[in-house]
């Protein structure tokens, strides 16, 4: 039987990134010895021949995954999100990981991945596979089974202020339509954001917590490089009807409403019209995303992916950059929120990112 090390968070939140590996890691049970690592550890796994390194890369150096994946192994096999927005900054620390991999498994939107070719990091390409996210529906009940009247519905938003979710763009909304409510659920108790309603932390185990879901009607989040947030399932299941910019990663679904980016006049035409919808089309449109969470954004299905990377033979090599293009992946990966370069020194690095930008 074949060892698989998986290094994933694996606690028993019903949250991801735990709900990932402890649900893959069940699954993969099935199948092969599993052996679970915390993604913070900073261990080095010695194999044997024929063991296989799969999981998430973690972004501070010497940690167990970076320390690992160039030991000797049957495969190495990346799994973590995946998008190229703002710049690729939050991406960019996979570079010098991903030519030791056989495979990277991007959990991220079809949007996203139908991009990369035209990215900065289109050169990992041939060893990348789409891999969506999935939720089960055990954890987030049904709560929501009537919707308000029209004109007084509400939307909510869940996650937190980290510059990817674009919540400015959130509160520019709020500002445009003061006839709607808008609430937000993250974040510390302290922090707001204007015109919107701010809740703080919820548990949406507790009863307040599932009347405060079943009060509202739709789920809004407007990021800008959010590669697959998992709020959107989850709001699904509870029968909430999702709202979102394309680079949330979910586009084309039908139960899904897009909203453009950074175009509030916009995006508040939609909004108002999601107000005048008969209730009986967001009902549709409930139905029609709790066939799709059973049909695919499921955990077997997920897990069923995996399992093919890890028994097949794939591994091409990334595409060839030049040095310029290095360096500027490189510098991006010091700006990032995971860097520990200093403030005073990250001036100089930016203007430098400028510069070979434009030499591309």
């Amino acid at each position: 039987m074949k060892t698989i090390h998986l290094v994933y968070p694996h606690g028993q939140r019903i949250s991801t990134p735990d709900a990932i590996g402890r649900n893959l890691g069940q699954r993969l049970a099935e199948h092969y010895q599993v052996i679970y690592y915390d993604w913070d550890s900073f261990q080095t796994i010695k194999p044997d021949p024929h063991d296989i390194l799969l999981g998430h890369p973690n972004p501070l150096p010497w940690t167990i995954f970076r320390r690992s994946c160039q030991q000797t192994w049957q495969r190495v096999i990346a799994l973590c999100p995946y998008n190229h927005g703002d710049n690729g900054v939050l991406t960019a620390y996979l570079n010098p990981i991903l030519p030791y991999c056989d495979l990277y498994l991007a959990i991220t939107g079809i949007y996203w991945f139908s991009e990369v070719s035209h990215s900065l990091y289109a050169h990992w390409l041939p060893k990348m596979k789409h891999l969506d996210l999935a939720v089960d529906r055990t954890d987030f009940p049904v709560l929501k089974t009537t919707f308000a009247e029209t004109g007084k519905r509400k939307f909510i938003y869940i996650g937190h202020k980290l510059p990817c979710k674009n919540t400015t763009y959130l509160t520019e909304i709020a500002r445009l339509m003061p006839e709607t409510q808008i609430s937000w659920v993250g974040g510390k108790n302290y922090e707001k954001l204007s015109g919107v309603v701010s809740l703080g932390l919820q548990d949406f185990a507790t009863e307040s917590g599932k009347n405060l879901i079943n009060s509202n009607d739709f789920l809004i989040t407007v990021g800008s490089a959010d590669a697959n947030p998992t709020t959107i399932l989850e709001a699904m299941a509870w029968g909430l009807i999702p709202v979102c910019t394309p680079q949330s990663g979910y586009v084309d679904y039908p139960g899904i409403i897009n909203v453009p980016l950074n175009d509030a006049p916009k995006a508040v035409e939609i909004l108002r019209n999601l107000q005048a919808l008969p209730e009986s089309r967001l009902k549709e449109m409930q139905q029609i995303n709790w066939q799709i969470l059973d049909t695919h954004f499921n955990w077997d299905r997920f897990a069923q992916q995996v399992i093919e990377a890890i028994e097949s033979k794939e591994n091409h090599p990334l595409l060839p950059i030049s040095q310029k293009h290095r360096l500027y992946i490189r510098l991006l990966e010091l700006t990032s929120p995971y860097s520990s370069v200093p403030s005073y020194l990250l001036f100089g690095v930016k203007i430098l990112l400028r510069r070979i930008k434009n030499a591309l």
